[in-house]
This record gives C-alpha cells, sequence and structure tokens, in this order.
C-alpha cells in the first residue's frame, strides 16, 4: 500500500463504501473481481455478493472519496485505472489503511496518514451497511468475506519510519490478534465463508529492494528478492495460519480459509506464464534505479513514465503489481480456496 512518511495522524470522519464506476481511477488491481468471474463461469457456489476489507490492494476508489487528501493523491491521476476492468463491487478497503488503530501507531511514534481508515473503521463501515440492507443474519450465507489482504502497512510505516526489525517484529501479534477479531467479528454477524489473506513475500517488490539495498549478494534469494523481509513477511503468516486454525476450532460450521498469496505471488515469479524475466523485479510505471522506482518520483507524478505493454510486468508501480499478475495470482488462489467454500448456505 501506499508510503507516506509525511503525515501526520488525526481521525477523520469517513463517507460510506464506494460504488466504483467506470470512472472510478482504481488505487490497485483487484484480485477479487477475477475470483467473482470464476465462481460464476463454473458455477461451483451460489456466491451472491462478496464484502471486502483491506487497503489498497483492494480499494477501487474510497481513498480517493475519503476527502482533499486522497483526491490528490498519485494514485487519483492516469495512469492509474488504465487496464481497469469496469464492473462495480462493495468495498470497504482504503488505501494506506492499517489492521492496528491510529492509537498504536502514535504510542510507538510513528505517523500515519490521516487517511488512515484502520479495520475497525471499516468493520463499523460495514455493519452500518447490513443494518440497512440485510435484516437476518442469513442474508450473509451467500456472501463471501474477503478480510483483507490488510497488515502490511502497519509494518510498513515501521520499516520505512526507520524501526528496527526487531521492534516491527513485535508488532505481528497485535496485528494477526486485530484480523482474528475482525474476523470474528463478521461470522458472529453471519458470514459462513471468511477468506483471511496473508502477506506479500514484499521482500521482491521494488519499493523495498530500492529503499533498504544490501552489499552482500547472500542476502538475495536466486530470484534477487531480499531473504531478510520475505522471512518477516512468513513469520506474519505463520502467525496468522496459527489463528485461523483458532478459529476454525471456535467456529466449526464457518468455512476460514488462509489465502496464501505469498505462494501465489511465487508462483507467479518463479512460473512461465509469458512475463519478461528481465523486468521481473521492475516497475512498469516508475523511473530510475535498478527496479525503476523512485519513492520521490512515484507512477503518477508529472514525467514520471509508464512501460508501453504493462501485460510483459509483474509490478505496476513498485508497491502494487499489474492487471496480468493478480490475474495468474488469482489462478492460484481460486483453485486452492473454491473448493473449500459453503454453496448456498449449506
Amino acid at each position: 500500500s501506499p508510503i507516506n512518511t509525511n503525515t501526520h495522524q488525526h481521525q477523520n470522519s469517513h463517507p460510506s463504501p464506494t460504488m466504483s464506476t467506470t470512472t472510478t481511477k482504481a488505487l490497485s488491481l483487484l484480485v477479487l473481481l477475477f475470483f467473482v468471474s470464476l465462481v460464476h463461469a463454473t458455477d461451483p457456489c451460489l456466491i451472491n455478493s462478496i464484502y471486502q476489507f483491506g487497503d489498497s490492494i483492494a480499494d477501487t476508489g474510497n481513498l480517493i472519496r475519503n476527502g482533499p487528501t486522497g483526491a490528490k493523491s498519485h494514485a487519483a491521476s492516469f495512469p492509474y485505472g488504465q487496464t481497469y476492468f469496469q464492473q462495480a463491487t462493495v468495498n470497504f478497503a482504503v488505501a494506506g489503511s492499517t489492521a492496528l488503530n491510529s492509537s498504536f501507531f502514535t504510542s510507538r511514534n510513528l505517523h500515519v496518514p490521516a487517511t488512515n481508515t484502520p479495520l475497525s473503521t471499516q468493520l463499523s463501515w460495514f455493519k452500518s451497511h447490513l443494518r440497512s440492507t440485510c435484516h437476518s443474519p442469513s442474508c450473509l450465507k451467500q456472501s463471501l468475506i474477503m478480510m483483507g489482504e490488510i497488515g502490511g502497512n502497519d509494518y510498513n510505516y515501521g520499516f520505512f519510519q526507520g524501526k528496527s526489525t526487531e521492534e516491527i517484529r513485535s508488532y505481528i501479534p497485535h496485528v494477526v490478534g486485530a484480523i482474528a477479531a475482525a474476523a470474528r467479528d463478521v461470522i458472529r454477524a453471519g458470514a459462513v465463508n471468511v477468506v483471511v489473506p496473508g502477506n506479500f513475500p514484499v521482500g521482491c517488490f521494488p519499493i523495498y529492494l530500492t529503499s533498504f539495498p544490501v552489499n552482500d549478494p547472500k542476502a538475495y534469494d536466486d530470484k534477487g528478492c531480499l531473504i531478510r523481509l520475505n522471512e518477516f513477511a512468513m513469520d506474519h503468516n505463520n502467525q496468522l495460519q496459527e489463528a485461523i486454525s483458532s478459529l476454525q476450532k471456535e467456529f466449526p460450521g464457518v468455512v476460514i480459509v488462509y489465502g496464501d498469496y505469498y505462494n501465489a505471488f511465487q508462483y507467479v515469479l518463479r512460473g512461465s506464464v509469458g512475463f519478461d524475466k528481465s523486468v521481473a523485479l521492475k516497475s512498469c510505471c516508475g523511473v530510475g534505479g535498478g527496479y525503476n522506482y523512485d519513492g520521490m518520483r512515484q507512477c503518477g507524478a508529472v514525467g514520471v513514465p509508464v512501460c508501453q505493454n504493462p501485460d510483459k510486468f509483474i509490478s505496476w508501480d513498485g508497491v502494487h503489481l499489474t492487471q496480468k499478475a493478480y490475474r495468474f495470482m488469482s489462478k492460484f488462489l481460486n483453485y486452492k480456496i473454491l473448493p473449500q467454500l459453503k454453496c448456498g448456505g449449506a
């Protein structure tokens, strides 16, 4: 999700979640709608609605509607949205959002954006939406809840504001606890299909590769990713899976599935799925350095070029992926997740 270390935290009032339109300039390209299309194409489950929580990995315009700061973000202008697939979805995700409340970061001398809409606020939106549209818990029985991806920004704000890895590692139980609590909330509201995605291998992302270079070649894996950062992501994912196991025991009649974004990304990076291997770790939209990324001149800024063929790239802007990369990730995830869903509220 977008990194902004210069904004100071305060809690805004927030709008209702957006219904994205053909004019929405999406911050990121969703795995979500590919998920929907496959559900309807093969008809294995009668899923009639998807509720999405999270950050810029799934935001379809909420940050832009969130106020003047969001409307001025780099993602509110071209080339963001140039390959967006022009369908609508109910979405509570907001770019830059955290799993934990802003007070957690303030107490640790970390700044989060004024637009931060933590998971607790997104849950409030969800409950308000249900009160106006759903008058029985049974209305969620043909729904799918995507509880994230969320939590990546909780660590991003620490890493990019100079906190040690050891300190940031101490955030993991808090982040995982907040995600598990949110999942428990939606289950108690009547949800029977809940997907809880894990974190990406961020050590493969241009923003991290550019910002935290290491002179020792042994610090990188065979694909050029930073091992230390990927191990951190795996630590989060392992603790998250333990929390999901506990939830499964607590709610044996509910399908609670881990969304393995880490290995879905590795499937794309390591597979032969039509990407240009020479730019596997470079941004399509960006400028400068070995990874085509400069935090001071991000995609969407004046004079920052965009590649002619995004389908050859895995990374869109150094922080988010291209639509094609998400499409192949979704195939990996569909294969793992769809067979586990509770169909038709059965």
